[in-house]
Parts: C-alpha cells; sequence; structure tokens
C-alpha cells in the first residue's frame, strides 16, 4: 500500500479517471441504444422486402459506425489507467477484476469487430439473412461487452466470490458464478443497458424531429420518432423496475449512498422520500433532518418502501452509520471507530503473519492467520483517517440521483406523449413536440452521467467496499506526472469529441439515401 501519500495525488489520479469515464459514456449507451433500432429496422426490411428500411436501417448504422468507433478508443484508455493510475488496485485484485475484462475482449470485443465488418461491408454480398444476422450480433456483442464491464464495476462495490491471500498480499476469485451473477451485477447491467436504450430512442426521436422541422424525409422521420419512442417508453418503464431493485440492493450493501443519495442524516422508521429539496451547504451533525435543508418536497415513508419494501422499516442516516448502534439483522450495528480499530488490527495481523512465515514461525503464523481473518471484512477502514473521511459529497450525490429522477419521468411522459400523437398520425402536425424531441437529447445524457456520479461519488472513498478505499489503490506516481496527463486527455478528449459532433453532424445533414423518399416496395435482388 501507498505510504506518505499525497492527497493531491488522488485528487488528481481520481478526476483523470472520471474525466476518461464520463468521456466514455457519451459513447457507449448511444452505441447500445443505436445497435437495437438499426437491428430492428433491418428485420422490417427482411421481413417486407421494402427498401425503404433497408436504407433506413444505413442510416442509423453509419450514425453507430461513427460512435462505435470513438469508443472503442476512449474504452481502451480507460482500462490502461488501472495499470497506470491505480497499480495498487490492480495488484489486490487484479486476479478477480482482470477475469471479466479478458472474457470482455476475448468474447464481445471479437464479436463486434467481426460482425460489424459484415453489417458495414456485407450489402449485396452476403445474403440478408447472413446480413441481419451480422447486425443483430454486432448489437449482441454491444450488449455482452456491457456485460462484463458492468460485472467488473459491480464487484467493486459488492466484492463476492473473493478470498484473501496473505501469502500474496491478493485477492483470488474462488466463486466465479458469485461474481458474475450477484445481484448488484445483474440489477446494475439490465439498469444501464436499459438507460442506453432510453438514450438511443431519445436520439432517433430527436434527429428524426429535426427532419421533420426542415420538412425533409417526413415518413423516414415519422417512422424514426415512433420506434425512437416505443423503444424509449419500453426501456424507461422498465428502468422504473430496475431502479427499485436498484435502491434495495444499495440500501443492503452500501447504506452510506443511500443516505447520501436522499440527504438523510439522521435514520427513523418510515422514513419519507425526498421528491425534490436544496440542500444547505456544510450541514454537519444535524439533529432534525429538515435542518438539512432550505426547503424539500417528500413523500411519506416511501424511502422505508424503496430500501426495503416495507413502509416501517428502519433507514439509518449518515450520522447512525458513523456512530453505530442501529438495529440491524446481526444485531447493533459497529461504529466506524470500531470499524477503523478492527482494520487496523487485520493490517497488523497480517504484517505479523508474514513475518511469521519469513521467520518459519508457524505458531505464531497461524494465531496471526486467525486475527486476520476474522477482522478482514473491516480491512480497508484501516486506511481510513477519520470516521468522516467515509462520507461522500452528499450535495453532488444528492443532486445527481434527483436530476437522473426527474429526467426518467419527463422522458415517460415525452414517449407517451409522442406514441400516442404517433397512433393518431398527428406528429407532423405539432412543431413543439418537435422542438421539445429535438432538445432532449442533451438531458437523455445528462440522465445517464447523472446515475454513473449516484454510483460512483456515493461509494466514495471506496475503490473496493469496505476492502479498498481510493487512497491504498493508487500507484506511487509524481503527482506533476498526473497533472500532464489530465490535461493531454483533456485536450485529446475534446479534439476527439468535436470531431465527432461534426462528422455526425455532417451526417445528418446529409441525411439517408433520397430513395427513402421515393417509397419503394420491395427489393429482390438479395
Amino acid at each position: 500500500m501507498v505510504e506518505n501519500l499525497d492527497s493531491s495525488l488522488v485528487d488528481w489520479s481520481r478526476a483523470q479517471f472520471a474525466m476518461t469515464a464520463i468521456y466514455h459514456w457519451l459513447f457507449v449507451p448511444l452505441t447500445l441504444g443505436l445497435g437495437l433500432i438499426m437491428s430492428i429496422m433491418e428485420t422490417f426490411y427482411y421481413k417486407t422486402g421494402n427498401v425503404f428500411w433497408r436504407e433506413t436501417a444505413k442510416f442509423w448504422m453509419k450514425l453507430f459506425g461513427i460512435n462505435f468507433a470513438v469508443g472503442v478508443a476512449t474504452g481502451l484508455i480507460l482500462e490502461f489507467e488501472f495499470g497506470t493510475n491505480w497499480s495498487n488496485y490492480s495488484w489486490f485484485v487484479g486476479d478477480i477484476f482482470g477475469a471479466p475484462l479478458a472474457i470482455e475482449g476475448v468474447i464481445a470485443f471479437f464479436m463486434e469487430a467481426t460482425f460489424i465488418a459484415i453489417m458495414f461491408f456485407g450489402w449485396n454480398k452476403v445474403g440478408k439473412g447472413m446480413h441481419l444476422a451480422a447486425t443483430w450480433l454486432t448489437f449482441l456483442g454491444a450488449a455482452i461487452s456491457a456485460l462484463w464491464i458492468l460485472v467488473a464495476n459491480a464487484w467493486m462495490q459488492y466484492p463476492a466470490g473473493m478470498k484473501f491471500n496473505p501469502d500474496t498480499v491478493r485477492n483470488e476469485m474462488f466463486d466465479f458464478w458469485a461474481v458474475a451473477a450477484s445481484p448488484v451485477a445483474v440489477n446494475k447491467y439490465f439498469h444501464t443497458v436499459l438507460s442506453g436504450l432510453m438514450l438511443g430512442g431519445s436520439f432517433v426521436m430527436g434527429v428524426s424531429a429535426w427532419f421533420l422541422l426542415k420538412g425533409r424525409h417526413e415518413k423516414f422521420s415519422l417512422s424514426g420518432m415512433k420506434i425512437g419512442a416505443i423503444t424509449g417508453l419500453v426501456s424507461a418503464l422498465l428502468l422504473l423496475v430496475t431502479g427499485d431493485s436498484s435502491s434495495k440492493i444499495v440500501g443492503k450493501y452500501q447504506p452510506m449512498k443511500l443516505a447520501a443519495m436522499e440527504g438523510l442524516y439522521n435514520g427513523n422508521e418510515g422514513v419519507e422520500l425526498v421528491g425534490f429539496g436544496v440542500l444547505k451547504p456544510g450541514v454537519e451533525n444535524v439533529t432534525n433532518n429538515d435542518d438539512a435543508f432550505y426547503f424539500k418536497l417528500a413523500f411519506p415513508k416511501m424511502l422505508s418502501w424503496l430500501a426495503t419494501g416495507n413502509l416501517n422499516a428502519y433507514v439509518p442516516g449518515i450520522n447512525d452509520l458513523l456512530k453505530g448502534g442501529y438495529p440491524t439483522a446481526e444485531g447493533p450495528a459497529l461504529s466506524v471507530d470500531e470499524k477503523i480499530r478492527r482494520g487496523k488490527v487485520a493490517i497488523g495481523a497480517l504484517a505479523d503473519y508474514r513475518t511469521a512465515v519469513k521467520d518459519g514461525n508457524k505458531e505464531k503464523a497461524a494465531l496471526a492467520r486467525v486475527a486476520m481473518d476474522r477482522d478482514f471484512k473491516y480491512f480497508g477502514y484501516g486506511y481510513i483517517e477519520k470516521p468522516e473521511d467515509l462520507v461522500p459529497p452528499v450535495q453532488l450525490t444528492f443532486y445527481s440521483f434527483h436530476i437522473m429522477v426527474i429526467l426518467g419521468a419527463y422522458f415517460i411522459l415525452l414517449f407517451i406523449i409522442v406514441c400516442w400523437l404517433s397512433w393518431k398520425n398527428k406528429l407532423n402536425k405539432y412543431r413543439w413536440l418537435q422542438w421539445v424531441s429535438l432538445f432532449s437529447i442533451p438531458l437523455a445524457y445528462i440522465a445517464g452521467q447523472a446515475g454513473w456520479v449516484v454510483a460512483e461519488v456515493g461509494r466514495q472513498p471506496w475503490a473496493i467496499q469496505d476492502i479498498m478505499p481510493v487512497t491504498a489503490a493508487i500507484s506511487k506516481l509524481p503527482t506533476a506526472s498526473v497533472k500532464v496527463t489530465f490535461f493531454l486527455f483533456l485536450i485529446l478528449f475534446a479534439i476527439l469529441l468535436i470531431a465527432e459532433i461534426r462528422i455526425m453532424v455532417k451526417a445528418i445533414k446529409k441525411g439517408p439515401d433520397p430513395i427513402v423518399d421515393a417509397n419503394p416496395v420491395a427489393d429482390d435482388n438479395q
């Protein structure tokens, strides 16, 4: 572990990783969303033989390809940073964390790289069925890629299926399926993928609305708005289900994150859910939860329901989690001070064990091993300097969570309106709705980014929940080196983003092949 750590090194390393992750997540959800929608459109072409659907699918494939290329580049940089900036983390848990990433590279990336070539260059070279299969397999490859990356991320939130080897000072996987199929991994996967599909639906709907506003490609635009809205609505409604499950999982495994999400300082039974509010800055040790807010709109007992499924259940607040003593299924909760003490005992026992092994003292090594195993679940707390360090940035977590929820509700309403008017064949009559659809595209990105802020900022200071804080995961590098690479990446990402947007805008302005306006009926060439 890193000793004599410069706190600014941690801050700059976290900033660099956060910047890369945020930038990467601009492309992943759109890849998933466009992947599904273009596959659906080509399926219509396969079933009907109508060339309109072929050219429509080709247009969205073009945007998919532009987005996919930049997403791959940023994803590679993100994975490399685990080795450069977080080498202690990679050493400590690399045997576990590396497994899903290796599977993602060997299986998912291979699938995408293989079938995306057929998808783009196979028109008129392979049969319609083969080309359709390649398109669906490209989307499936992206979904599988997301699966293994999210399994790795979920393990950081809930480290299951592992055991610690004191001889190598590494954690080792003993149950692959406990890692791959943990409740956190399953829920995170579906919630994240569905958010990508919702964003894809919003993107297709907004771009199609732009064509309507310009008076171009009416049939193409109306079909795009309809399919985008249906995809978005189904995804958004399913997000309600996975969001409910997520709140219960967070309440069980990461109660401090839940408390920060709601600005809850003092727990109680039948806790209200804050729909929205304005937090006071720098609030500490509040005795009344209302004192933490300038104002709030709350729903009685709903946080207890979301966290446990019981309207009257006890939900601990930030102060309770620090002080301990509140009821749990295992008895009164330990205070953070006690967890820190036990964590230091585990760290000391590990040092004693390694010394005893080196000296050949088996009896002393066995006693140290028992002491270490007894308190290992508090191992990470031994690196915490003071209890307050375990409180994540409450305001950032709180506002990110509520922005995500409010935007989710907004998109459900928007998708319902578009679906209804599409069913009534009145979409082209409401220009205000077309403008709203267009300007809602960035809101979908904000909702997705806010969700990741909640997931990652809300679990601070942990790199691995309860096992390893970020201060112990860092690489011992010169802070100046991290600063330099931060700004180099910032410039590189800005250039890539500007280039990607320019290329996307140019492709959108060009539009689909004019053949879509001719409304051809069938194509018998394949």
